[in-house]
């Protein structure tokens, strides 16, 4: 194709990347300073700075490293290394938070536009290619968790680039086409362990030069030796994919022993759904059909399951390279304990690649009929599959830019309550939330503004609801535990201790709602808090009318319903006045 010819592709490929990346960035700043996500809270961030002081070990393995890499190369040289990125994180975190959301940001948005490549070159079409990349950029899930500091949405950055290699092998067979796709590969599983899916695509398109080659006037060599030059190029790209999760992940070998044992941690962590309070799902297949059909669309959805159907009988060489990922990685994603949309996001290419053809694939057929119709058909495949994500991408965009609700109760708080009090705060906010970044209170002793009941330390045991011996310490619970451990005889500890006023979250109140025969005493825990405390405020997230949201790990973090206004749980503030 002439340079004049590709122009408008690279005119329309410029403006969707420039689209993909404001949907990203728009309200990048939510929550802050404060990361109110438990896992960005804990992970990538705080590991990255962390290196700064012990080399480049990350000690943690549970999330391969190579974002938390990519992270610390870009603190060294925005905040000048570890003394200016560690004195910013302390005083004024926000800062950092952003650079870090960004970096994924835009590390998700190189991924449309190698998802372009990626379609352009398999499908030996263009429009395939802008279509898929098109409902990348716009589909809620990616679009989220871009604005988060995690490695969930810069995964599919490597994966894309694995699949363009994929295709390249599929369609040339060249030795640089399988260290493409190696190399991919890799990264991918270094990025995020369940990017390694992409394997399978390199394989099927290793394995389909063991067939003629479809669409050739002639062969370049003879079959055999095309099929001598597939395996070795297979190996090829599982030596090149394995020296690249090393070199991105080099620890894997160094300190083998740390990596088996958060490897075993993950796996097991995996598969404790049943005692995840409020995970309510118990069907994994269904529930990642279902995220699906919001996190990408109802239609995309539907326009992929055809498509792969369609491509199969229209094309086979194509489908083994398509088709068999997004099935086996829902077969076995299906078979784990626990269930979150985001999991799915290593597939999203590969199902927008199958929606995109499917839509045009429609439309070129009825066009073919009708050509006077063909540019209509053509905007209504494109309103079709990429409305839903759009729609609820730009209210995702107007929802986290404006405050977080559990930013208005702490502002609240400073106003209204003095230094030095006593308050319980539910585990819906971290640690810092009740310390003035910056300037530590001197009359807490913690340098916390306010005196915090240790709410996640408990003389209950979550496991067996038995009494442990209080002539001991307790027991440290998790914030997925917290309310096994609520009964209604807290209250009246916490007023007997001081305790004048109680910060409440309905992201920890809804997991009791909705699973009440696993926690019985949840309900009359906040029955007896409603009963002795008085409501001083409260900051909802809905637009007024509505909600509320019940409670689901996806909805209740991620904000999709359009029931939303703001960021965050429903809070409420108790004032207790025995406590006080």
């Amino acid at each position: 194709m002439s340079h004049h010819r590709a122009r408008p592709w690279a005119l329309w490929v410029g403006a969707l990347l420039i689209g993909a990346l404001f949907l990203r960035v728009w309200g990048v700043d939510h929550g802050l300073p404060y990361a109110y996500n438990a896992d960005e809270n804990a992970h990538f961030v705080p590991n990255a700075i962390g290196i700064f002081g012990h080399q480049w070990n990350p000690d943690y393995f549970v999330n391969p490293p190579a974002y938390t890499y990519v992270l610390h190369l870009v603190f060294a040289v925005v905040f000048g290394g570890r003394e200016g990125v560690s004195s910013t994180f302390a005083t004024d975190p926000t800062e950092v938070w952003i650079v870090a959301r960004v970096v994924a940001a835009v590390l998700s948005t190189l991924a449309v536009w190698v998802l372009y490549l990626v379609g352009a070159r398999l499908f030996d079409d263009r429009r395939v290619g802008l279509l898929a990349a098109g409902l990348l950029s716009v589909a809620f899930l990616p679009v989220f968790y871009s604005h988060l500091a995690l490695n969930d949405a810069v995964t599919l950055l490597p994966v894309c680039v694995a699949l363009w290699g994929a295709a390249g092998i599929l369609r040339h067979g060249r030795t640089r086409d399988y260290v493409v796709a190696g190399a991919g590969l890799g990264l991918a599983c270094a990025t995020k362990y369940t990017g390694g899916i992409v394997l399978l695509a390199i394989l099927g398109a290793g394995a389909m030069q063991f067939t003629a080659p479809a669409g050739r006037a002639a062969l370049a060599r003879s079959l055999p030796a095309a099929r001598v030059t597939a395996v070795r190029g297979v190996a090829l790209a599982g030596l090149v994919g394995l020296v690249a999760f090393v070199v991105a992940n080099p620890y894997v070998i160094l300190d083998f022993n740390a990596f088996w044992d958060d490897i075993v941690h993950q796996t097991e962590a995996s598969s404790e759904g049943a005692g995840k309070l409020g995970a309510t799902q118990d069907n994994g297949w269904l529930y990642y059909l279902w995220s699906i059909s919001w996190g990408l669309g109802w239609v995309p959805l539907a326009a992929a399951a055809a498509g792969a159907g369609a491509l199969w009988l229209h094309d086979r060489r194509l489908a083994w390279v398509v088709v068999p990922v997004p099935l086996l990685y829902l077969a076995f994603m299906g078979f784990q304990d626990r269930f979150f949309g985001r999991w799915l996001l290593p597939i999203f290419p590969f199902v927008c690649l199958l929606a995109a053809w499917a839509a045009l694939h429609v439309a070129d057929r009825l066009g073919a009929r009708r050509p006077a119709l063909r540019p209509t058909l053509l905007a209504v495949a494109v309103i079709a599959l990429c409305g839903q994500g759009l729609v609820y991408s730009l209210h995702s965009g107007l929802v986290l830019s404006r405050e977080d609700t559990r930013n208005l109760a702490r502002d609240w708080m400073v106003a209204n309550v003095p230094i030095g009090e006593k308050i319980a705060v539910e585990p819906v906010v971290p640690d810092a939330w009740a310390t003035d970044l910056g300037d530590p209170s001197p009359v807490t002793g913690t340098g916390r503004r306010w005196v915090k009941y240790p709410v996640t330390r408990s003389y209950i045991d979550p496991e067996t609801g038995r009494e442990l011996d209080r002539s001991g310490t307790g027991v440290v619970v998790n914030i997925e535990d917290y309310q096994r451990i609520v009964r209604p005889e807290l209250v009246d500890e916490w007023e007997d201790q001081g305790v004048c006023y109680v910060v409440s979250g309905s992201t920890q109140r809804g997991r009791g709602e909705v699973e009440p025969q696993k926690v019985p005493n949840a309900a009359s825990f906040y029955a007896a808090l409603e009963n002795q405390g008085e409501i001083v405020y409260q900051a909802s997230p809905y637009v007024e009318g509505r909600g509320p949201v019940e409670f689901n790990f996806d909805f209740a973090f991620n904000f999709y319903p359009l029931a939303y206004y703001r960021p965050g749980p429903e809070m409420t503030i108790y004032r207790l006045p025995g406590g006080c």
